[in-house]
């Protein structure tokens, strides 16, 4: 790909995309490389949108490359509802699903001249876990057919977050051995263990942290961190019921929207 035309096409493309609510037949170009190309393209789609991500999705790589096996991109605020059956958009003719996350809240920034994190780091800048589920949408339906590069080039195909409960306690609490169930139009069609994403949602804030900190991007208090599908990743239509169920204890719910 071209350095600079090719990445300000995709990047612009995606925005005007998602801005208009208009679905892309095809990607917008060329496909990024590599894991530095791709990341240019979601810096360049973020210069254009000119917001603070008011929060980061992280997803998995499977399989890795080149030892990553996560990928980032950004929540914005007028994404993030934390109200139990919230109406949350995705793109018609487009891709869409619904995933159920553990949720981290940033509560103190890290040293900007920080790269390495180890597990016990990244959990103390953290102040808060809630449950919640991420709504994964792209106005590109095949967004998800052609791995990682074309993810990360549409902001990750992240299109929303709800912030459910509290977890009170949970600095004591073995979260990666809750079982997490997803259900849609109140049937059961996803199952498992944060256990099985990795090193589990502080090893996904470790990530992020790293991650940032080598694209210069600044971490600040507040921020939302939507830790990786812990049910796997399920397409939704417009009309649907989601409710994501953790351990028996807590839940959330949204219903699925036109954009």
């Amino acid at each position: 790909m071209e350095p600079n035309s090719d990445i300000s096409q995709i990047a612009r493309a995606f925005v005007e995309a998602r801005r208009t609510a208009s679905p892309l037949p095809a990607f917008p170009g060329p496909i990024p490389p590599d894991l530095p190309a791709a990341y240019a393209v979601q810096d360049a789609a973020l210069a254009l949108v000119g917001q603070h991500a008011a929060g980061w999705k992280v997803g998995r790589i499977n399989p890795p490359i080149g030892g990553v096996d996560r990928l980032a991109g950004p929540i914005f605020a007028d994404q993030i509802k934390a109200e139990d059956g919230a109406a949350m958009p995705i793109f018609a003719n487009g891709f869409g699903a619904a995933e159920a996350e553990f949720l981290l809240r940033v509560g103190r920034a890290p040293d900007p001249a920080q790269r390495r994190f180890s597990m016990d780091e990244a959990r103390m800048l953290i102040d808060a876990v809630h449950v919640g589920i991420e709504i994964a949408s792209s106005p590109f339906a095949g967004i998800n057919d052609h791995g990682p590069m074309v993810t990360i080039s549409d902001f990750g195909n992240n299109n929303g977050l709800v912030v459910g409960a509290a977890v009170a306690g949970w600095q004591d609490i073995d979260l990666n051995r809750w079982p997490v169930s997803l259900y849609i139009n109140d049937a059961e069609i996803g199952f498992g263990l944060a256990a099985d994403m990795l090193d589990g949602p502080f090893g996904a804030a470790r990530f992020l942290f790293e991650h940032l900190a080598a694209r210069g991007i600044a971490v600040t208090p507040g921020q939302w961190i939507s830790t990786g599908a812990v049910t796997g990743v399920h397409p939704v239509a417009i009309g649907d019921r989601v409710e994501a169920r953790f351990d028996a204890r807590l839940s959330i719910r949204c219903t699925i929207a036109a954009q």
